[in-house]
């Protein structure tokens, strides 16, 4: 899971985290409301409520964004039987100076609009659309962001050739060193 925040940042111990929680979401947009309160219930055990709102517009985005565009065709039009993987979660993972949370999910498209590659740069944004600006808030938000191709996915969404599939989206948020 965290092999990937190689892309563009130090290097990341995943011994040297202090704290990590993660959830499983249902395949439904109820889901958004119930990271949401995974988050502040999460931050507020390691003492960073001050984060929350940052941090929650992010998981917010990102768990939509799994939702909307990278679920099987019908997967939120049926129950799930509960022993499968869900298909997708959400990781809060802390060290003392940053904290990222990431979201996995069964596509293996990277994020982005038709496919598209997100440009922070806002080239082809359409900033009068009611959505498709998800990605700009994680940007803004979040001090770094980023994906990268699941490894780790299992679950009855992986093709029968036996190849693994999915992705996992994550922002990075630093922190102030403890004093």
């Amino acid at each position: 899971m965290l092999e990937p925040l190689r892309q563009g940042l130090p290097p990341v111990d995943p011994t040297a985290a202090s704290g990590s929680a993660s959830c499983a979401l249902p395949a439904r947009f109820e889901a958004v409301r119930g990271a949401r309160t995974f988050t502040k219930s999460t931050l507020g055990q390691w003492g960073l409520q001050e984060r929350f709102d940052d941090v929650a517009l992010v998981v917010s985005e990102l768990v939509t964004n799994a939702l909307r565009h990278a679920l099987p065709e019908g997967a939120r039009d049926c129950e799930r039987d509960r022993e499968l993987e869900p298909l997708v979660r959400l990781h809060l993972m802390r060290w003392s100076t940053r904290l990222v949370c990431a979201v996995r999910d069964p596509s293996g498209q990277g994020p982005g609009r038709t496919g598209r590659e997100y440009s922070p740069t806002g080239e082809d944004a359409d900033f009068d659309a009611e959505s498709g600006r998800g990605l700009f808030l994680v940007d803004s938000y979040s001090d770094s962001w980023g994906w990268h191709p699941s490894p780790l996915f299992t679950g009855d969404a992986a093709p029968a050739s036996g190849r693994l599939t999915g992705k996992v989206v994550w922002a990075l948020f630093q922190l102030a060193p403890a004093a």
